[in-house]
């Protein structure tokens, strides 16, 4: 599962024949997010024509969230092309929302096409990405006086922890790549131990 996420959002406009198409994309990790971007944008520009978009949620390459949207464009020549765009570059937990203000030069099924893609390219040139990491959280039971220590170890992984439950014993609930389970179970030793994973 090798794929990239943008890092913050951004923007990128292009001009073609008197239509101006201005591209937003922003990181979002489920539906409901990417719809919230879209009614934010119709919100910011209400005279504009069109706003287009797909997204895709998870990995590019193997989806079970995708989605896209021509806006009363021709079939086809907006939001597919945006996705397209995407799903070449390997990103996901993405939408890109291009807006059109409309020139008076009809552009054409085949210059549509174009224009969309063209304007979902210029907005992956702005983009930063970062390459996905999984993440997973974890309770780690440990003694008080090992509990410095378990919470440096998780740190230094690259984790952080979330929540902290003391009793008779240390309870430290925290997140970090799954990847690096297995090393902080190593790592750990007689320090603390890693409980069953907790439902996510």
């Amino acid at each position: 599962m090798s794929y990239q996420t943008l890092k913050r959002a951004v923007t990128a406009r292009l001009e073609i024949k008197k239509s101006e198409f201005i591209a937003h994309a922003y990181p979002v990790s489920s539906r409901e997010q990417a719809m919230f971007h879209v009614e934010q944008l119709r919100e910011q520009y209400p005279d504009a024509r069109h706003w287009c978009w797909a997204y895709i949620i998870g990995d590019p390459d193997n989806t079970t969230s995708a989605g896209f949207d021509d806006d009363g464009e021709p079939s086809g020549t907006a939001g597919r092309p945006i996705l397209n765009v995407l799903q070449h570059k390997s990103i996901g937990n993405v939408i890109i929302i291009v807006v059109r203000y409309f020139g008076g030069i009809k552009l054409g099924a085949g210059g549509l096409t174009r224009a969309y893609a063209g304007a979902a390219q210029a907005a992956v040139d702005e983009m930063t990405l970062n390459p996905y990491v999984p993440m997973a959280q974890i309770q780690i039971l440990a003694e008080f006086a090992t509990e410095a220590q378990c919470r440096y170890m998780i740190e230094s992984l690259g984790g952080h922890i979330d929540d902290v439950t003391y009793s008779k014993q240390v309870i430290l609930t925290a997140t970090l790549a799954e990847a690096d389970i297995d090393s902080l179970k190593e790592r750990l030793a007689m320090d603390g131990w890693v409980l069953n994973q907790p439902e996510v």
